[in-house]
This record gives C-alpha cells, sequence and structure tokens, in this order.
C-alpha cells in the first residue's frame, strides 16, 4: 500500500493526521482499525454464504467472473473443447514467429562484418568494398551530452 512512500512522507503524512486530529488520533485510528475489521467479516460471511447457497466451496478470488465460469459452469471438457482451436492457432503463429525470428538471426549474422572479419561473403567479380567507418558511439543520456 505505502510502497511508492518513503519514510520522510510517511512521517509528514503522520504529522499531518496529528496536527488535523489532535488528541482524537488514539480514537480514529482504533474507528478505522475496527472498519477494515467489520469489512473483512462482512467478506467472509458473504463468501460463506455463497458458498452454502450455491453447494461448492468458493474463495474470494473464485468470484472474479472468469474464474467463476471456468470453474463452477464449464466442464473440463468443454473448456478444452474451447480451447483446442485456439491452442492450434496459437502454436501456428508461435511456430512463424520463431522460424522469423531464427531467420532475422541469420541475416543479422550475416550482414555483420565484424563477425566475418571483414571480408564480403559475396561471390561477384567486383572488387571489395572498404569497410564501413564505424560510428561514433551514442551518448548515454542528454546530461552526457550535453
Amino acid at each position: 500500500m505505502f510502497e511508492n512512500l518513503n519514510w520522510w512522507e510517511i512521517g509528514a503524512l503522520l504529522l499531518l493526521a496529528l496536527l488535523i486530529f489532535g488528541d482524537r488520533l488514539p480514537q480514529v485510528i482504533s474507528d478505522g482499525l475496527r472498519m477494515v475489521r467489520n469489512l473483512r467479516n462482512m467478506a467472509s460471511t458473504a463468501t460463506t454464504d455463497l458458498s452454502r447457497e450455491l453447494g461448492t466451496d468458493i474463495k474470494l478470488e473464485d468470484l472474479h467472473p472468469k474464474a467463476f465460469i471456468r470453474k463452477h459452469l464449464i466442464s473440463e471438457e468443454d473448456e478444452q473443447a474451447i480451447r483446442k482451436p485456439l491452442q492450434t492457432v496459437y502454436d501456428d503463429l508461435r511456430a512463424d514467429v520463431t522460424g522469423v525470428h531464427n531467420e532475422l538471426k541469420e541475416v543479422a549474422s550475416a550482414a555483420d562484418l565484424r563477425s566475418t572479419g571483414g571480408t564480403s561473403t559475396t561471390t561477384s567479380s567486383a572488387p571489395a568494398a572498404a569497410p564501413a567507418p564505424t560510428p561514433a558511439p551514442r551518448a548515454r543520456s542528454y546530461d552526457d551530452a550535453t
């Protein structure tokens, strides 16, 4: 909850709370904690009632619509029947992407003059051109460039 606040900001918030609530701060904190406890109890009671009404064991995570449908309304055979056409499309697409990735790696390694020692791999009778000058290294940030 407070992962993006540092200690100074948390201290400033506590000081601000002390200035706003003054002597009532302990009572406000206990009221807030009591409210959180009541909300947790209401959520657990609601999931228990829902489990009892449906006749299955339901957890709070199961109340997400996709998880609820997957767990309680669709059998495993139905889920596999739904996934099968999509799985074949996914597998074909993954194979194509892998093939393109491998071809790009081959082209990149063939075009890389440093890995071939600066020699040309073409078989034409034209004289080999001088290797292209290497570009200057790029600045890492705007502050380094200025």
